[in-house]
């Protein structure tokens, strides 16, 4: 199928959208759909707390053991995308995401057998390869549910329930006091979130054939640079924020609060900006918000001025993934859609990974705040991979139609689709 052509069937799409001709939007469906992620997310934090100290105390492992225990997960989740992508295409956006969750349940499952550390390794293992189907899924599923133009909106709310989970699971964590409890924890967050799944239909329909990687394009490339670029600063703050203002007020734990408050915030009252304005100007007004966090925090500031670093830090960071990600999603058809979304979210846990062990290199040498100036520097590299994510094409893009636009289909012509740019 030509590009024209499918411009032209996403325009018609669009417009039955509309018309409320399809089920599309924040409805029950969308909804239970959340809260699923929610609760995958949530077992998954719930045993991290007791994870090291359990591998350290109760398994008589050594430091580097946590540290293999922890990074499995990681890696496994990382290859696990590639998979995962395709797999939501071909089978279905619901047999990927109950294959994460069923994999979640086995992997605090096998952690609790008594088979010593051999028992974690296969359950942060499980638990990797689970979380990559479990999101991937998710989210393609929500953007369909939702509609197309609700796009940047649905990726918001999907990221405030990964990121509601992960914040809640490790009080609830600590609260419940042990390692085996916890896990028995996830075991039961997952079986309940199996339950909600089943109970949402799926309206999508895989094709009957492999469609190859026709997906695969220099855009989708770029985007996923754009994506791994914004994210290197985030091992740095996740790792040495506390550290770095320990000397400045002690504010660390407050300015990571205001980040991860802000980030939650933003993407649930305003994740919908992406689908309201052109998404270049939310991902580039990102990325100059984030700029100035960074440096805000680098030099040390008071205690005042770096939780609001932090803040405006999370403000921006909230916009580039929604911004690229709906764009991508908007251009690529439904049934590689998994697919396209696998390379971006592989695309973030590639670089922080990489810059993880960047930031600990840059930190150790030169110090807390050049590590923090790393991160800004990578958001001038974003931008330039974000010029080519949003570049008008030549080919007219069909995802940026207004929803009300007229609608007219010209025998034995091309319909012209408005470029986003």
């Amino acid at each position: 199928m030509s590009r024209t052509l499918y411009g032209l069937r996403l325009r018609v799409h669009v417009q039955l959208e509309t018309m409320g001709l399809f089920p599309t939007g924040f409805g029950s469906r969308f909804w239970l759909l959340i809260v699923a992620t929610f609760l995958g997310f949530l077992g998954e934090g719930t045993v991290l707390p007791a994870l090291a100290p359990h591998v350290r105390h109760d398994l008589g492992g050594s430091d580097q053991t946590v540290g293999l225990a922890i990074g499995i997960f990681s890696f496994v989740s990382l290859g696990s995308r590639f998979a995962s992508g395709p797999m939501a295409d071909r089978k279905g956006r619901k047999a990927a995401f109950l294959t994460g969750l069923t994999s979640c349940a086995l992997a605090a499952t096998v952690c609790l057998l008594p088979l010593g550390l051999a028992a974690i390794y296969m359950g942060r293992a499980l638990q990797g390869f689970g979380e990559a189907f479990l999101y991937t899924g998710a989210a393609a599923w929500a953007v369909e549910v939702a509609g197309v133009r609700r796009s940047g909106q649905a990726l918001g709310y999907i990221s405030c329930g990964i990121w509601g989970g992960t914040a809640a699971g490790p009080l609830v964590g600590q609260w419940l006091g042990s390692f085996d409890r916890a896990a028995l924890m996830q075991v039961i967050a997952s079986v309940v979130a199996l339950v909600l799944v089943f109970q949402v239909a799926e309206d999508y329909k895989p094709a009957a054939h492999a469609r190859g990687r026709r997906w695969l394009s220099g855009r989708l490339v770029a985007s996923g640079l754009a994506v791994g670029l914004v994210n290197v600063h985030y091992p740095v703050v996740a790792g040495f924020l506390i550290l770095h203002l320990a000397g400045h007020g002690n504010s660390g734990p407050a300015a990571y609060t205001a980040y991860a408050t802000v980030i939650l915030l933003s993407r649930f009252f305003l994740g919908g900006l992406p689908d309201r304005i052109r998404p270049s100007i939310t991902f580039f007004g990102g990325l100059v918000a984030m700029a100035i966090g960074l440096l805000v925090i680098a030099p040390g500031p008071s205690p005042t001025m770096a939780v609001i670093g932090a803040g405006v830090l999370g403000l921006g960071l909230s916009f580039p993934w929604s911004s690229v990600a709906s764009t991508v999603v908007r251009r690529t058809p439904a049934g590689d859609r998994g697919s396209a979304l696998g390379v971006l979210t592989g695309s973030f846990d590639l670089f922080v990974g990489v810059s993880s062990l960047a930031a600990g290199a840059v930190a150790g040498r030169f110090g807390y705040s050049t590590a923090f100036l790393m991160g800004a520097t990578a958001l001038i590299a974003a931008a330039i991979a974000g010029w080519f994510v949003f570049a008008p094409e030549k080919t007219p893009e069909p995802a940026y139609v207004p929803a009300m636009a007229p609608l007219s289909v010209s025998l034995g012509t091309e319909t012209p689709v408005r470029s986003p740019e």
